[in-house]
């Protein structure tokens, strides 16, 4: 009789996972990094446009929510396409697309032509961004994923800080006379280079039971937003036309109807594009409402912030670029801490505390905007903008676990990818508001030269009243957010709560949409983030 001694399996592959899984990481995080990038810079650059294409304030508006309009509509679609094409198959997608829209916006001889091609890149950011921390997540085991977290937060840091300085950099500089331009065709060599090497290091994945894509419902959410953007961004210049105030009233018909659908796919097929179940749970309900409405505080504020630098006291690209690092600065210092010192102890006190400490900080903006009139100076600016980063950095780290705290672990994933689309939304139509509440208070046929100066500083002032009264709506609602959110990664250690095979329309396994939110802010969170 012989015993034999069973052959020990040797991972001899080990080493050269490890080394793919580092550069898979690099290629996701740069591209994530230029998609943040990518719109920080678009603000600096916009009077820029305005001056250089003889675009309307309608145009610019649509600039920038074109973009966020298309990502909101195709964000959650991206998620769950990457769920069942593969994920690195839709990040190549995404990327080349997103590269693509980026020459034409690069290439733009008209305001028409790159308000398309900004919603193009917009729609294949949806494509690409959704599938960047579903990669992370099954590319690195459950020991790695905290400090690959870490990372990815510090990327999204950087972004929000250099984007600002990158466009300005880039504007001044007018390289080979091409003004605003090179902001996106620098966009080029990146996606080029993020093709070629993503292709041959990232893995593929896919969820082994994936739902149905809901195409009837990014059709009727995308055409309700339509109806009622469309017409607040280009009503005024119309002189507000009956046909604005039908749409506008028929947005919310579309809206039910969305609503009414969305019942229906469930019951059919259980794969609607939204949970509506999600609404029931009283914290997940009013945390969707902040992220809405603080989606229009963005949308507002950064658009008019920078209009009334630029054009209103006719600071240089970097003059006003320079002038928004504090504040960025100030962001990232409080978001740190709220998530890990003070909202473990205070709970949900912190982000009303937020809100409080960023309505105080406009309204010494619009004190100190009144007082020094046009000839107010960056230093002058800082302190009121250190307030208002400190605030917003008390909300928007901690929000986003805030808003899961009370969600079902199986439908973190549904619910998280609805957070971020929401965010998006929110700052659609604050940028569609822009023309009520600053270009309303402007006529720009009537304007003399000198006249300019004087009237973007009222205007801007009224508009931060409007932002002192939605953050007032804002910590109202944070009332019905949970006392102590729960810290989804800190508290999930490494155990999965994702249902075999369920995908998640976000584009993230479920287990991952419960780790993330506490080490990654939401996209909100990015400073200069108004697409």
């Amino acid at each position: 009789m012989t015993s034999s001694t069973p052959t020990p399996t040797v991972p001899t592959t080990a080493p050269v996972a490890d080394r793919r899984r580092w550069l898979a990481l690099a290629i996701v995080m740069t591209a994530a990094f230029m998609d943040l990038v990518d719109v920080t810079i678009v603000n600096i650059a916009i009077p820029s446009i305005e001056r250089d294409l003889s675009a309307s304030f309608g145009a610019i508006q649509w600039i920038t929510a074109g973009y966020a309009l298309a990502f909101a509509a195709g964000l959650i679609t991206g998620g769950r396409l990457g769920d069942i094409y593969g994920r690195k198959r839709l990040f190549l997608v995404g990327m080349a697309g997103f590269t693509l829209a980026s020459a034409l916006c690069g290439f733009a001889a008209s305001p028409e032509m790159l308000v398309a091609s900004r919603l193009l890149q917009g729609a294949m950011a949806a494509m690409m961004v959704p599938q960047v921390l579903a990669i992370v997540h099954v590319t690195f085991p459950p020991h790695e994923r905290g400090k690959v977290f870490g990372m990815f937060g510090a990327v999204v840091g950087l972004g929000a800080v250099s984007g600002p300085l990158l466009g300005a950099l880039l504007t001044q500089w007018n390289l080979f006379g091409l003004e605003w331009r090179p902001i996106f065709l620098i966009n080029l060599p990146v996606g080029i280079a993020g093709l070629i090497l993503g292709r041959k290091f990232i893995t593929e994945s896919r969820a082994e039971k994936a739902l149905r894509l809901d195409l009837v419902g990014v059709a009727l959410v995308t055409l309700a937003l339509l109806m009622l953007i469309y017409p607040l961004t280009r009503g005024r210049e119309l002189g507000w036309p009956l046909w604005g105030h039908l749409c506008m009233a028929g947005s919310l018909l579309v809206f039910a109807a969305f609503v009414a659908y969305e019942r229906l796919k469930a019951r059919k097929d259980g794969s609607p594009l939204v949970e509506l179940s999600l609404f029931r749970v009283k914290s997940f309900a009013a945390g969707i409402a902040v992220q809405l409405t603080f989606g229009v505080v963005m949308g507002v504020f950064f658009l008019v912030w920078t209009l009334y630098m630029q054009i209103g006291l006719g600071w240089s690209p970097l003059k006003a670029g320079l002038t928004g690092v504090p504040f960025s600065l100030a962001v990232s210092v409080a978001a740190g801490v709220s998530v890990q010192k003070l909202v473990p102890r205070f709970g949900r006190k912190v982000l009303q505390a937020g809100a409080l400490t960023m309505a105080a900080g406009v309204l010494f903006y619009i004190w100190e905007a009144g007082r020094y009139g046009t000839g107010i100076a960056p230093w002058q600016m800082a302190a009121p903008l250190i307030v208002m980063g400190l605030g917003m950095g008390l909300i928007v780290a901690p929000l986003t676990d805030a808003v899961l705290s009370d969600v079902p672990r199986e439908h973190a994933g549904s619910a998280s990818g609805l957070i971020n689309t929401t965010g998006q939304m929110g700052t659609a139509l604050g940028l569609g508001l822009v023309s009520v509440v600053f270009f309303g208070a402007i006529d720009e046929e009537r304007l003399a030269p000198a006249e300019v100066g004087s009237a973007f500083a009222e205007a801007f002032q009224g508009a931060l009243w409007w932002v002192v009264a939605v953050l007032a709506v804002i910590f109202a609602v944070m009332f019905a957010l949970p006392g102590r959110p729960e810290q989804h990664l800190e508290g999930a250690g490494g155990a999965s709560a994702e249902a075999p095979g369920e995908a998640v329309p976000s584009g993230l396994p479920a287990e991952a949409a419960s780790e993330v939110p506490s080490r990654v802010p939401a996209k909100a969170a990015d400073p200069a983030l108004t697409r």
